[in-house]
């Protein structure tokens, strides 16, 4: 097989394994202002398909995001700054439609839990391993005892 063909069959298997981005926003949810559609692409990225798993709305082809995509713009049309945008949809149907929860109170064990067990992980690894290294050195034989391990020796070959 030449270079050539050779080149062509890893392509074809690459972009067949890529995956490819899909974009769920329909073109009559496309606003005709390209800032405020820009800013409705920003704001769709950072919020959660509440029927989904971890997928943006902008991703997101159930009837519920394209519910909030469209929200989203209403409310850009309407004036909303991005955080009024971002506080109302939050008001509506709670902080689990952020991709990226906020850092409060309310969240302290969200943002300190896996650094606190990766650190308690960390520190019950390194004293397994000292206490292992402790009770791992070798005990002298008394004469006694290397007498009866030299006659044991001598059965077995």
């Amino acid at each position: 097989m030449n270079f050539k063909k050779l080149f062509l069959a890893f392509s074809l298997v690459f972009s067949l394994l890529t995956p490819i981005a899909a974009f769920a926003v329909l073109p009559s949810e496309i606003l005709d202002d390209p800032v405020l559609e820009e800013r409705a692409r920003d704001l769709s990225k950072n919020l959660r398909c509440l029927v989904c798993q971890n997928q943006n709305i902008d991703e997101s082809d159930a009837p519920l995001a394209a519910d909030l995509r469209v929200l989203v713009r209403e409310r850009l049309i309407a004036g909303d700054s991005n955080k009024q945008v971002i506080d109302y949809v939050v008001a509506r149907y709670g902080e689990y439609v952020l991709l990226n929860p906020v850092l409060g109170p309310h969240t302290i064990i969200l943002w300190t839990a896996m650094p606190i067990i990766l650190l308690g992980g960390g520190i019950f690894l390194f004293f397994l391993v000292k206490r292992r290294k402790k009770t791992g050195k070798s005990i002298s034989l008394s004469k006694e005892e290397k007498a009866a391990l030299a006659e044991l020796e001598k059965h077995d070959v």
